[in-house]
């Protein structure tokens, strides 16, 4: 029997389908990539903000009107949230699979291939859907943050970080099977082993696994802005393997507004975090996001926020519109912002930021920097590779090599680039030479 997944929504949630796909492994059911094929579709769903909900209502309808025959199983976020009421709208689906029942993913097999064999859920057995060469580790779940208008403590829990030393364990098998980038992530990488008795954290598990030979990149996602230690600036400063990039949403700078969002943080305490990690490190990139639209905000607050915003010259920013989610305290906050007001806000910061990139790509042009090889497309003939100014996750764009292929470079491979132009989002350069 075949086996299709189709996984949305972030990083973290992938990393859930690639344990699925390591049981489904063991079960001896083959991996397809083609749904079209396959005889039991995976559907693992994202419930995070109402776009990502839109998109897998809309996926499981689609796959579901076409199923003829297949089983199909849905879960996920979405699931975990709204399982009854999946149940009673789309009942089509064969069996919903939600978080809480993950643990117990050996009784959906027994039930689905009528076998009684037994295997869990393990992060050594991970099936790695991304590029061969670079993967992610997830060191944490859940979160305690309670930020008003976030569901994720209502679907995936407390704060909980991974064991320290099967991290390491799963780290050196990544490495094992070719893996050269890791990026960590979790819902709060910043809290790793605060919850722990043994008192390390989140820079000495970069550390670690900086020691491991084959590992040679490491990026740190979803930074919390008020738990950023000095040791861990220090860490990414100092340790030659650590992407100098700190992803750190902030969400709004106007302090009435954060505080009714439920962050720690204060205006002044933001640009004074940022100040620090730009004296650290003078070429470090700083990604955020934000919310425009919060209940109540003002004109006033959104100008405040669009100041900062100018001010802090960020190198990468998203900017998202409020939306009320269930069951958070923000969706009872009044009053609500029109979506058309909110629209405006957000393109009014993206319309600066887009001019702000133009100037700041400008300042790569002429350098050279080490970069990993993603993919060559022989169509069109170039390479897409990135610095450490790109994460893996496809938002911050790429950097394209316009060449024929050359014989000796091939994805995963480590190069010296030299950049030569610019656009908004991308920046294109020539091959110095490949890293021995």
């Amino acid at each position: 029997m075949k086996l299709g997944m189709i996984s949305l929504g972030c990083a973290k949630n992938l990393i859930d389908s690639e344990l699925f796909l390591g049981v489904a492994q063991k079960y001896n059911l083959e991996l397809t990539n083609n749904i079209k094929t396959a005889d039991i579709i995976v559907i693992n769903t994202c419930g995070f903000i109402e776009s990502a909900k839109k998109e897998a209502i809309d996926t499981i309808l689609d796959v579901t009107e076409n199923k003829k025959g297949k089983t199909v199983i849905v879960m996920g976020c979405l699931v975990e949230r709204y399982l009854s009421d999946l149940k009673e709208s789309i009942p089509e689906v064969d069996i919903y699979f939600p978080i809480r029942d993950y643990n117990h993913i050996d009784e959906l097999f027994k039930r689905l291939l009528a076998t009684n064999k037994s295997y869990k859920m393990d992060y050594q057995n991970r099936v790695i859907t991304t590029l061969p060469h670079s993967a992610y580790l997830r060191i944490s779940d859940g979160c305690n943050n309670r930020c008003s208008y976030c569901a994720i403590p209502l679907i995936r829990g407390s704060f909980k970080s991974r064991d320290f030393d099967s991290l390491i364990v799963e780290a050196k098998n990544l490495a094992s099977k070719g893996v050269k980038e890791i990026t960590l992530i979790g819902q709060d990488t910043t809290r790793f082993g605060t919850d722990q008795k043994d008192h390390r954290r989140l820079h000495d598990l970069i550390h670690q696994i900086s020691l491991i030979d084959e590992i040679k990149i490491i990026r740190v996602l979803y930074l919390y802005p008020d738990e950023i230690t000095s040791e861990l600036i220090d860490e990414i400063a100092n340790n030659d393997k650590v992407a100098k990039y700190f992803d750190i949403p902030i969400q709004h700078a106007s302090d009435r507004i954060l505080k009714k969002m439920n962050r720690r943080s204060t205006k002044s305490q933001l640009e004074s975090l940022f100040e620090t990690i730009r004296k650290r490190i003078p070429h470090v990139i700083i990604r955020t996001t934000l919310i425009v639209g919060f209940p109540s905000e003002t004109n006033e607050d959104f100008d405040i926020l669009l100041d900062f915003v100018k001010k802090q010259r960020f190198n990468r920013l998203g900017v998202f519109t409020y939306s009320d989610e269930d069951d958070t305290p923000s969706q009872k906050m009044l009053p609500k912002i029109p979506q058309e007001i909110m629209n405006e806000r957000r393109d009014q910061i993206m319309r600066f930021q887009n001019q702000l990139l133009k100037v700041i790509n400008k300042q790569f042009i002429g350098k050279t920097y080490l970069a990993i090889v993603d993919s060559y497309n022989g169509n069109k003939k170039y390479y897409c590779v990135r610095n450490y100014a790109y994460a893996p996750d496809d938002v911050d764009g790429y950097i394209y090599i316009y060449s024929n292929m050359i014989e000796d470079i091939h994805p995963g491979d480590l190069i010296n680039i030299e950049i030569t132009k610019t656009d908004s989002y991308d920046l294109y350069a020539k091959i110095k030479n490949k890293v021995k």
